[in-house]
């Protein structure tokens, strides 16, 4: 079974459905927070959510439900039940990555084997999560935390801890935002007070608990108050005032619904009735105790065997009663720190009782001495752990207080890279816009507006570096310098509008009509000029030619009339008629140009060797 429930869990981290995941996780987390509210409907909702969790292999609301049922479990059944939910609890939390859920878990897991009396293993298991929990954890979760470690410290009777923990786990988990947690609180509270021996005190804890039931469902919480009620009266000599309290907790049934199966104390409430004279009850309650197992602490053992000794002794059988104070004496023996001084001093006390009864003076004062003690012992301790419990309640608020420091800085940290992230970005923006207004400028310098051809600035930088390429690779370089025909007439007539848009035309006519590495130049007003790489002046002819057919294919529509049928002349050079400087180069073409122009426009001239010109018509 735990397995299936491990692989169902691992397995929903990938495959939860959201919409079920959703409704399985609020449950699970309104069972968390009424496991002190509301008991019953507690463990009804994580059954609900753990059902649906694993139906919609929804991993987060698996994790809620089985720490809510862990919880549950330590509270109203046995804590080895507890451990295994707990255990499945963690394993969830940590597939799902959250630490704060895990740390909750294995804090439930300590309490388990705190519960088993396995202290030392609880304490080590629990005190290195404080600093990270302190961190993590938040209002009763925290308080969960820190009473889980003041469990450890009360049972090895180191109350100055215990009272530190305590206290500064009901200061987060208040009325507002504990959801009934702080009702435990004053339940623990008033436990440890009661180890110490003030009484009085602990009574004043433990109806501020039971007030704070009020309202509540939770029986067992109200029964442990009761029975610490019991406890203190019990000690201050005023048992029969504890009788009421005792018939209301034999009333509440042993399962989910009253106090649940776990921690009972029915040796408690028989001590309380033999010393209200009640022997008849306290038998009862004594083998209920014995019938059940329900102790599984010393104190609980010593307890069941003081209540053993009381009730022989009430039946003249003293011996009998100190035979059984003396089968637990290993127990006081061997684990000093693990048996609590109130018990200590009430094993004493009994033993010093039967002894009296029984006639033996000596021995019944020397355990009279060893109560004295074990007594002024309990006062020394609660002196000292209440200026114990004030320095480790500052240390405690000091990490406090460093953490809410560092969560400062933290937080003012995650604001500076948020604003330098913003200036970076604004910067990229800066940066992007300076390099487009950069190749906006280069575009510029480099381009005509108009035609978007290369300008004749460009063609004096480029113009020497292709003639040298060329010079020095043996390859030709065309150069064609073209003129317009009348061009001045259509400004005339038409407009600079219409002379500009003839412009962008043929500028648009060069740059479609040419190779990637040829190269066009607007030379100045209506004259252009190309560079042909790898191009003799014969093989430039057909380019030219084909481009002045096309430019007299051109039909324009202007706002004054319709224009069509316009020309231009062309000259064309190259280097292999030995022109090997740029000047020579576009200067013997510039003359073809007006050697054609001359001969009556439409036409090119290419020059085929040096000096030699020949003359090209292009008839419509």
């Amino acid at each position: 079974m735990a397995t299936t429930q491990t692989q169902t869990q691992t397995q929903a981290k990938h495959d939860a459905r959201p919409a079920a995941a959703s409704a399985a996780l609020r449950l699970a987390q309104r069972a968390w927070r009424s496991l002190h509210t509301d008991a019953e409907n507690s463990i009804r909702l994580a059954d609900r959510a753990l059902a649906r969790a694993i139906d919609a292999r929804d991993a987060a609301g698996e994790a809620w439900a089985r720490l809510a049922r862990g919880f549950h479990m330590l509270y109203f059944a046995g804590p080895a039940e507890a451990g295994d939910e707990l255990l499945l609890a963690r394993a969830c939390f940590q597939a799902l990555g959250d630490r704060a859920g895990e740390i909750l878990a294995t804090t439930g897991q300590g309490r388990a084997l705190w519960r088993r009396g396995r202290f030392d293993e609880a304490e080590s298991q629990l005190l290195p999560l404080r600093d990270e929990g302190l961190r993590l954890l938040k209002n009763e979760q925290r308080g969960v935390l820190l009473n889980a470690i003041a469990g450890c410290y009360s049972a090895q009777g180191r109350s100055a801890e215990a009272f530190a923990y305590m206290y500064e786990a009901l200061r987060g988990a208040g009325p507002r935002r504990g959801y009934g947690f702080d009702a435990a609180l004053y339940c623990n509270l008033s436990h440890e007070l009661l180890q110490l021996g003030d009484c009085d005190e602990a009574l004043t804890t433990i109806n501020r608990g039971l007030a704070r039931c009020e309202g509540m469902r939770n029986p067992r919480l109200v029964s442990l108050l009761l029975i610490n009620r019991i406890m203190c009266l019990t000690e201050l000599g005023r048992a029969p005032e504890a009788l009421a309290d005792l018939q209301h907790i034999c009333t509440l049934p042993t399962d989910a619904s009253g106090r649940g199966t776990n921690a009972l104390h029915f040796e408690t409430l028989a001590i309380c009735a033999l010393r209200a004279g009640q022997s008849e009850l306290a038998a009862q309650l004594l083998q209920r105790a014995h019938d059940g197992g329900y102790f599984h602490l010393p104190d609980e053992h010593i307890e069941v065997a003081i209540a053993s000794a009381l009730l022989a002794g009430g039946q003249g059988d003293a011996p009998a009663g100190l035979a059984a104070l003396k089968a637990v004496q290993p127990l006081l023996n061997d684990k000093p720190g693990a048996v609590s001084l109130r018990v200590r001093c009430h094993h004493a006390q009994v033993v010093s009782e039967l002894h009296e009864t029984l006639g033996d003076a000596t021995a019944a004062l020397q355990a009279l001495r060893q109560w004295q003690t074990l007594q002024a012992h309990r006062a020394q301790q609660a002196s000292r752990a209440r200026y114990q419990a004030a320095a480790l309640q500052t240390e405690l608020l000091t990490l406090q207080h460093r953490l809410e420091d560092n969560e400062t800085k933290r937080r003012a940290t995650e604001r500076a890279r948020a604003e330098l992230a913003l200036a970076n970005e604004a910067l990229q923006r800066k940066i992007a816009e300076v390099q487009s207004l950069q190749s906006a400028l280069r575009e510029q310098a480099t381009h005509d507006v108009l035609t978007g051809l290369f300008n004749r600035r460009h063609l004096n930088d480029t113009l020497p570096a292709l003639l040298a390429m060329a010079l020095r690779e043996r390859q030709p370089l065309a150069a064609v310098v073209i003129d317009l025909d009348h061009f001045k007439v259509i400004n005339d007539s038409h407009g600079h509008h219409a002379g500009d848009g003839l412009l962008a035309a043929f500028g648009r006519l060069l740059r479609e009509h040419g190779r990637r590495s040829d190269m066009a130049f607007r030379y100045g007003g209506e004259e252009f000029c190309l560079l042909l790489p790898n191009t003799t002046a014969m093989s430039a002819l057909g380019k030219v030619e084909s481009l002045l057919a096309a430019w007299r294919e051109q039909v324009f529509q202007l706002d004054s009339g319709r224009l069509a049928g316009q020309s231009f002349s062309a000259g064309v050079a190259d280097t292999v008629a030995a022109h090997d400087t740029p000047a020579a180069l576009l200067r013997a073409a510039d003359n073809e140009l007006l050697a054609a122009k001359r001969s009556g426009r439409n036409r090119v001239f290419v020059q085929a060797g040096p000096g030699n010109g020949r003359l090209i018509e292009v008839h419509a």
